[in-house]
């Protein structure tokens, strides 16, 4: 049996489009990954990224939330950093008081943004290294058992959101096992360290009162069309547009130029990115995927749809469900 099936939404701003548009976007995709049976929908956020919509993610979460019914919405997540952990426990206590038993919070310690922006979010360069105490005072605000005396988290306190440590390093493995939290791998974008990540979770793994026994979610790419030529001619126009954005000074290049730098020494950094990529059909996603699950140890893919438009990656989440038998074809 296939292993839950959930989605991270990049609420990605296409060429010609407005934040608006994406927004609208988003709500589309998560109520058509509800029709078809996918277990959840995260958004990650992100500062000053003129291709991504999802910064303030938790109004995006509840946007999303009052236009779905039953599958559940998440961050994926927040980076804690940036933020006071109240302040996100009142915002996903919130959430969870309008939509019960639907709300997660994965939640990172990177910035999300770059140094100019960090400065703008006023964030405490030395404030990563307070992760670990803000995620526990973040989870004391949430069960109602405060680490700060005299300071509830209303709405919060006793909604007990399911927390989750985001990550593609040992760092957040060992945290995440010794915190007895499930593990998210962002294994679709930072691949090398995930063998020895989740080995080291599951390993370190301590039952908690949120989970008894280690959980992973591993990320993974797919892009899945009708004919295997068509989705790997998508699959090496995804690879274009992420050398695109990589480009110091938003440098133009012809398709061309781009494929000759993708040949390149140049262009293995944006080929390792995405070295977990199921491309294919139906079928072949299928047998990517199964692989890809035994590979990761993981309870759960979170699939980015890599497509490089959006009917396309609309018609790449049908095939998809499809693939994993959530849907008859």
């Amino acid at each position: 049996m296939p292993v839950p099936l959930s989605l991270l939404d990049l609420a990605l701003i296409r060429k010609g489009e407005t934040a608006r548009d994406s927004l609208s976007a988003s709500v589309r995709l998560a109520r058509r990954a509800e029709e078809l049976g996918l277990s959840r929908v995260w958004y990650a956020e992100h500062h000053n990224m003129g291709s991504i919509a999802s910064s303030a993610t938790s109004v995006l979460i509840a946007h999303v939330a009052a236009h779905t019914s039953t599958i559940r919405l998440g961050a994926g997540g927040v980076m804690l950093p940036n933020h006071a952990p109240l302040v996100i426990a009142e915002q996903f206590g919130t959430l969870e008081s309008l939509h019960p038993g639907r709300i997660d919070l994965g939640l990172g310690r990177a910035p999300g943004s770059d140094q100019p922006t960090m400065f703008a979010l006023r964030r405490d360069p030395r404030s990563a290294e307070r992760f670990p105490d803000d995620v526990l005072e973040l989870q004391g605000y949430l069960t109602g058992e405060t680490r700060v005396a005299g300071v509830d988290a209303v709405p919060g306190k006793g909604t007990n959101v399911p927390l989750y440590i985001l990550g593609s390093s040992l760092f957040g493995a060992r945290l995440a096992a010794a915190l007895g939290l499930p593990y998210s791998f962002a294994s679709h974008f930072a691949p090398d360290a995930l063998e020895q990540a989740v080995a080291t979770y599951r390993r370190e793994f301590r039952p908690s009162t949120q989970l008894a026994e280690p959980y992973v979610i591993a990320g993974v790419n797919v892009i899945a069309s009708d004919t295997t030529e068509e989705a790997h001619a998508q699959f090496h126009e995804a690879k274009r547009k992420r050398l695109k954005m990589m480009m110091p000074g938003n440098r133009r290049l012809s398709d061309e130029e781009l494929d000759m730098v993708l040949a390149s020494p140049n262009g293995r950094p944006v080929l390792d990115m995405v070295r977990y990529s199921a491309v294919g059909t139906p079928t072949e996603v299928r047998g990517y995927l199964d692989w890809f699950t035994d590979h990761a140890q993981a309870d759960e893919l979170i699939v980015a749809l890599a497509a490089p438009d959006r009917d396309a990656g609309f018609r790449s989440l049908d095939l998809l469900a499809e693939a994993q038998g959530l849907v008859t074809a």
